[in-house]
């Protein structure tokens, strides 16, 4: 398998992507039309931690680490490393060494379409990460892949320089140049959300505020006592 570095990918605006870190990660899927979301499968190792930076992909071989290496150098302040394999892998292909040269670098964090280990040390130093699986399995360095080229992972097509957010709930992936508006969206989103939420506060139910009421009628849904339930009676 050959490969391609490339070295100077155009990217989301580092101050976009700082804003769209204060929205959650349903929000975000949810203004971009409940897209973007990686799988369920991609689940954090840690909890309480939302980040979000410009992806530099990663494209290995299973079982091989080399290109991470190689990902490495091109990172900088703001980024995020996306890695995946071209085919399915569980193996520990990061860690803490891994982890300290990158935040060294000021890279925010990675999400790996793979497995990943040293969790405990990566916690402890405050290393954000999203994996496939946690895996002990060491890896080699021996084949070649490629460095910030569209990668693919459950689906969704990742581009270097979109960006990627991720907390607790998943990990979503928002086009580059779709980052301002999405904040703008999500902004929006947020306050529509908190008068809702006040309204609930106050005793509103979502059947009422939602018009849910007239829907269920549309549906044939009924409402019958118990008494009228339990004997059948129209």
């Amino acid at each position: 398998m050959s490969g391609v570095i490339v070295t100077d990918p155009p990217k989301a605006e580092l101050k976009d992507v700082d804003a769209l870190a204060g929205y959650g990660v349903p929000t975000v899927s949810e203004v971009l039309g409940r897209t973007g979301l990686l799988g369920p499968g991609i689940r954090p190792v840690q909890q309480g931690v939302r980040v979000a930076g410009t992806a530099v992909t990663v494209l290995s071989w299973p079982g091989d680490n080399l290109m991470i290496h190689a990902a490495v150098e091109q990172c900088g302040e703001g980024d995020l490393l996306v890695v995946t394999t071209t085919s399915p892998c569980t193996d520990g292909l990061f860690g803490e060494l891994f982890a300290t040269s990158l935040q060294r670098r000021g890279v925010r964090g990675v999400v790996l379409n793979t497995g990943i280990r040293d969790t405990r040390e990566l916690r402890a130093m405050g290393f954000a990460a999203w994996s496939r699986a946690v895996s002990s399995q060491g890896t080699v360095k021996a084949t070649g892949g490629s460095v910030n080229v569209p990668i693919a992972i459950d689906g969704q097509v990742i581009h270097p320089g979109d960006a990627v957010l991720a907390d607790d709930d998943g990990v979503v992936v928002v086009p580059r140049e779709r980052v301002r508006e999405t904040v703008e969206k999500a902004e929006a989103r947020q306050a529509k959300e908190a008068a809702t939420r006040a309204a609930f506060l106050d005793g509103q139910l979502g059947l009422d505020r939602y018009g849910l009421r007239e829907t269920l009628q549309r549906l044939g849904v009924e409402y019958r006592t118990y008494a009228e339930y339990e004997g059948g009676q129209p």
